[in-house]
């Protein structure tokens, strides 16, 4: 009975302080913008006065002729040039639209890296009960402050902050961006050393749902889950029969991450799966709130919001998926300039600062977060000392028969270092990223099974 009696308190407590600190939802009158001068999604619908960005008109939903899904993936602006080249010699002509890892590469490597960048195309598009979600959410959804940090409370189904208030939001969105109900991607992870050499991190298939974004979803069945994540790790050898899986959900404190190690043959709950901790799915290379860009648990820093600007971005590379060789991608000391495709695109800029009392090794983010698809392309990280130290990036690949703008791969330089980390490269598989018709059941992402199922 006493501790019954602890629980229930406990569970007071934490009601409590989720219901201290409540951010009110916008008004029916700022959310009729998302139907007029705002897309769908909250983006400024028109264009820029230079005519460099142009209007957003619907995104790219047809798909490429000749595509069928769980095959190789088209570019379906293969046959574009670039419009700018930007690199050592000329970069303070566009310092004001670049950011602080992007600067530092391009004075790191003057004689091989470069900006290519293309004329942009406002690719990012979601099926209509998406919007209609996002909608709705405008008007329903709060911020509230919970033990694991800021996290919305009443959205389902859709962004739940298109017209977002402070930074806190912009980061909700980003890690709530559309991407699907249910998928499976094939891919390689790469480290590269200082001295130029490419090691296999992982050979492995992802395989995922997205509970948030179920269409029969409904805000009064609203579930805490919002992505369940299972990766089976075929090479190299030392690792083939490895296995995570991940229940996230948007109560961070009640996310949980297993993992099935082939020499113990067990599976094993990690304690600390969020922050800065490293993570197994990159070989211990990434932390977990690097995973595209940035992900996990937001209660460690503080969230300004800076504003929005233009930037050049990474942006519809397909040509990512077009490579046949991942070394054809994978440059001794930053990726092949020839597969990353750049766009100028607006972004809203969010600054992490670490609050007092916590831990981390990064100081301070900036996170520039697409206005288009909500997804964070870039992050500049800095240490205790200030010192700008790596810089986290995601690969946004165009594809319309999700309909989206879908993060592919990911990754992070260490501009100290010398070394760099690329995951997702789909070159060399047959099927890169599949949609699924219906999702995955439930129990596929149970621990449990993850040991049943291995190979060795």
């Amino acid at each position: 009975m006493k501790f019954q009696t602890l629980a229930r308190a406990a569970t007071v407590l934490s009601a409590l302080a989720v219901m201290a600190s409540t951010h009110a939802a916008v008004t029916a009158d700022e959310a009729a913008h998302l139907k007029s001068d705002l897309t769908p999604f909250g983006a400024e619908k028109a264009g820029n006065k230079e005519g460099t960005i142009p209007a957003w008109t619907g995104g790219l939903i047809t798909p490429t002729p000749g595509f069928k899904n769980g095959g190789r993936r088209p570019d379906p602006f293969a046959n574009e040039k670039p419009i700018l080249q930007i690199t050592a010699k000329n970069m303070d002509q566009y310092a004001d639209k670049l950011a602080e890892g992007v600067k530092a590469l391009l004075k790191k490597y003057p004689d091989t890296y470069r900006l290519d960048v293309y004329p942009t195309h406002r690719s990012a598009a979601a099926p209509q009960y998406v919007y209609d979600n996002t909608f709705q959410n405008a008007t329903r959804a709060t911020l509230v402050e919970s033990s694991s940090g800021a996290m919305s409370k009443g959205a389902i189904g859709g962004i739940p902050f298109p017209i977002p208030k402070n930074g806190a939001e912009v980061m909700l969105n980003h890690k709530l961006h559309w991407g699907g109900e249910s998928f499976v991607e094939s891919a390689h992870n790469w480290q590269v050393t200082a001295d130029g050499k490419a090691v296999l991190l992982s050979d492995v298939t992802e395989q995922s749902n997205s509970p948030y974004y179920f269409k029969d979803g409904s805000s009064d069945n609203l579930r805490d889950d919002y992505s369940m994540v299972r990766v089976d790790t075929h090479g190299p050898a030392i690792r083939a029969g490895e296995a995570i899986v991940g229940h996230q959900t948007i109560d961070e404190s009640h996310t949980n991450t297993w993992v099935y190690l082939v020499g113990q043959r067990r599976v094993r709950k990690l304690p600390n799966a969020c922050c800065d901790t490293p993570t197994p799915a990159a070989a211990g290379v990434m932390s977990f709130d690097e995973i595209q860009t940035f992900a996990s648990r937001m209660d460690r820093f503080d969230w300004k919001l800076i504003g929005k600007k233009e930037m050049y971005i990474p942006y519809n590379c397909n040509r990512w998926l077009a490579a046949t060789k991942d070394s054809d991608i994978l440059g001794p000391h930053h990726l092949n300039p020839d597969y990353i495709r750049w766009e100028l695109h607006r972004v809203w800029v969010v600054e992490a600062t670490l609050k007092p009392g916590e831990r981390h090794t990064s100081k301070k983010s900036l996170y520039y977060v697409d206005e288009d698809s909500w997804l964070a392309v870039l992050a500049d990280r800095y240490d205790a000392n200030d010192k700008l130290w790596r810089m986290t990036y995601s690969i946004p690949v165009a594809m319309p028969d999700v309909p989206g703008e879908i993060p592919f791969g990911f990754g992070a330089y260490d501009l100290s270092a010398g070394s760099y980390d690329a995951m997702g490269l789909g070159a060399e598989e047959k099927m890169q990223y599949k949609i699924n018709a219906t999702p995955y059941p439930e129990s596929f992402f149970a621990p449990e099974n993850m040991a049943g199922e291995s190979v060795r």
